[in-house]
């Protein structure tokens, strides 16, 4: 990590080259584009400062030049971003805080996030000392007031050590620990977007970890003071709240050295913005918080039941994500996988494995079947109670892995199960009225068809015959 290798991507950089070529403005790279250049990555969102005109306007001329779409983030403060015309790449454009480059750096979280690059000249301003604290892998602040003027600044201390794994100077640890009062001042918008980013990261467990000892973790997250209640058992060698932590630690192992197919797979940003692997890891973190309120143990053999807690805390966890204001795609996904956690280890424990029953697990599953199977193994895999030997985990693990195979080898040749009957039609088969019963009938028939039982409309007919 050098000046050189920043100021050599910088020219190579055929949008930069592009605008500094064309227009004369004093513009500026900023921020974490820097940050990703210096540690060699590819950065496709750079973060431009121009000094010497309104941002709003050079905005509108950078998009103009580029063939881009502007877009006003924030008019009040004058930030503006460019979207450029492969989708990919965009601009985000703002003016200096407090009128010059030198004063903004300074109003900045971190010290790595605020090294600027003249894109004309090259020339780097590091007035913080950024450089070397990225070499020495370490996140540092800059002033105690940028974090109290905006303490979402708390949160991307934590945010940057997921993704970065850098050691966080104890003078941060000591600004967080005085101010977890101002956790949730800012918009929970603002504060489900760094979430996202954090569980993003690969060192998010670490971060959750460094969170908890700062005394913020069971504010963001109040279910953890009841994860941290329910004790060791038979099954579980870690108490509840070491547990899920440590079912996502296996869930990374499991991402890390899964096939390319299902790295692929997990990476794929269907909902919220984010991978879907980072809403598994959420959803990992709280897959058992259902578990306090359905905690009982058995007098008899002193054995702990959590009965129906899946259901229990898919609901919890709905109300906790709408409160945060998660979108309802990011509700859905992260609260099935919560409700169905268990459900492919249910499946390959059935006395016979057929195809059938695993294609009825794919069918059910549909999208999903990829992330419910390897939060299942996580989960085993983070179970390691005094009942629970070595043979049994193995054997779940290889039954997991038979199920996930199939699942690959069938997945694109599926189709979508025909519709059989429709409402009308057994409503005059059974001669029923619209009700209950009409949809506890077409329930049934769907269910019998993902399971192999109905396949013409001839056995569909017979079928619904017999529901009622």
């Amino acid at each position: 990590m050098n000046i050189q290798t920043l100021t050599d991507k910088i020219k190579n950089d055929d949008i930069l080259n592009n605008i500094a070529s064309f227009f004369e403005n004093k513009v500026y790279l900023v921020g974490g584009s820097v940050r990703d250049f210096l540690l060699d990555k590819t950065s496709l969102d750079r973060d431009l400062v121009v000094v010497d005109e309104d941002a709003g306007i050079f905005a509108k001329k950078v998009a103009d030049f580029l063939g881009g779409i502007l877009v006003p983030l924030d008019i009040e403060n004058k930030i503006y971003r460019v979207v450029l015309s492969d989708k990919e790449n965009y601009l985000d454009i703002t003016n200096p805080v407090g009128g010059s480059i030198e004063k903004d750096l300074f109003r900045r979280d971190l010290t790595i996030n605020a090294i600027a690059v003249n894109i004309r000249t090259c020339e780097v301003l590091d007035l913080t000392g950024g450089v070397s604290d990225l070499e020495n892998k370490i996140i540092k602040g800059i002033s105690k007031n940028n974090f109290l003027d905006d303490p979402l600044r708390l949160l991307r201390i934590f945010r940057f050590y997921s993704i970065l794994g850098f050691e966080i100077d104890n003078s941060l640890y000591e600004i967080v620990k005085h101010n977890t009062d101002l956790i949730l001042k800012p918009a929970k918008e603002r504060i489900e977007y760094e979430l996202m980013k954090m569980f993003s990261g690969k060192y998010v467990v670490d971060a959750l970890v460094k969170m908890d000892e700062c005394g913020v973790l069971e504010i963001l997250f109040p279910f953890v003071k009841e994860l941290k209640q329910v004790p060791k058992n038979s099954h579980h060698h870690l108490i509840l709240f070491e547990h899920s932590l440590e079912t996502m630690r296996q869930l990374e192992n499991l991402y890390e050295n899964s096939a390319p197919c299902v790295r692929q797979h997990l990476d794929k940003v269907d909902f919220g913005g984010f991978s879907r692997f980072a809403h598994l890891k959420l959803a990992a973190f709280m897959h058992d918080i259902g578990k306090f309120s359905t905690w009982t143990i058995e007098k008899d053999t002193g054995r702990h039941r959590f009965i129906k807690h899946e259901d229990v805390g898919a609901k919890m966890a709905a109300g906790f994500l709408k409160s945060m204001k998660f979108s309802n795609k990011q509700i859905s996904y992260i609260t099935y996988i919560i409700k169905n956690h268990m459900y492919p280890s249910a499946v390959v424990s059935s006395p016979e494995l057929s195809e059938k029953v695993m294609m009825r697990y794919v069918r059910k599953s549909e999208d999903n079947a990829i992330d419910n199977i390897l939060i299942a193994q996580a989960d085993r895999l983070s179970a390691r109670g005094p009942e629970v030997s070595d043979e049994m985990v193995q054997e779940n693990l290889d039954n997991l892995n038979n199920l996930l195979n199939f699942y690959l080898k069938v997945k694109d040749s599926l189709k979508p199960l025909p519709k059989l009957l429709d409402g009308n039609e057994v409503m005059q088969i059974l001669n029923l009225q619209p009700s209950a019963k009409l949809g506890v009938v077409m329930k049934a028939l769907h269910e019998a068809q993902i399971s192999g039982d109905v396949t013409t409309k001839e056995d569909a007919v017979s079928f619904v015959k017999t529901v009622l």
